[in-house]
């Protein structure tokens, strides 16, 4: 029974990282915010849920590590670009100063003891990928609760900010593991780092871009089309 489960648990995470690989791109080439942005955001956001959870599944029972990882990381990037198209209200406007929702802290809580734990794991036993995900993943989380903890509104457009960051780390996540586990030609490590490479400094990029422009006095609607989404506990 579990060796059927985990056959096809494994086709189903094939297929859905088939379709993150390629989605992916298509929603970066739209307009942001716009109708086709956010319906392929949201093949690429449920792609990589499933990606996510069956890569945590399956490692969990065969002791694979570097999937578990991979796994974990990919789907805390994807909820957390998410979430933050909810976290609009913590910017300046209407409802500056509101404070983040229950789930927002559960999330990032849990991400932050799972990172160090992580971080520590690959120090202690001398393995790259752990020490790359949970530097990572403390940096991103430990910014974001202070984020959560600062006091008064969020500067304008960090959710945006945070949106970004968060899918196309997924998607660099999904990539790296691919790469690692299919494409032999490549040495290892450089299979495993190559994605983050390549992809990472035009990210950096484009969001200080933004930031700029958000710091210049631009409002978010200014640079992409913005649909306040309801607020969720």
């Amino acid at each position: 029974m579990l060796s059927t489960l985990l056959h096809y648990s494994r086709y189903l995470h094939i297929a859905a990282g088939f379709i993150g690989f390629f989605v992916a791109p298509v929603a970066l080439a739209v307009r942001k915010g716009g109708l086709a942005h956010r319906r392929w955001g949201q093949v690429f956001f449920w792609a990589m849920v499933v990606a996510g959870s069956t890569a945590i599944f399956n490692a969990s029972f065969k002791g694979l590590t570097f999937l578990l990882l991979t796994g974990i990381f990919s789907l805390y990037l994807a909820v957390f670009g998410y979430r933050a198209l909810y976290q609009k209200h913590l910017g300046v406007g209407r409802d500056a100063g509101a404070r983040p929702a229950p789930a927002d802290w559960l999330l990032v809580t849990a991400g932050l003891l799972i990172f160090s734990g992580t971080l520590v794991y690959g120090l202690l036993n001398k393995v790259i990928p752990s020490v790359v995900f949970g530097l990572i993943g403390v940096a991103l989380t430990g910014r974001q609760l202070a984020g959560f903890r600062r006091r008064g509104p969020w500067p304008a457009g960090q959710w945006l900010l945070n949106h970004m960051s968060g899918f196309v780390g997924a998607y660099i996540a999904a990539v790296s593991a691919f790469s690692a586990t299919s494409l032999h030609f490549i040495p290892w490590p450089w299979n495993f780092l190559w994605p983050t490479l390549v992809m990472v400094p035009p990210l950096v990029w484009v969001s200080r871009r933004y930031k700029a422009r958000f710091v210049q006095g631009q409002r978010p609607a200014e640079v992409v089309e913005v649909h306040i989404q309801p607020t969720m506990a």
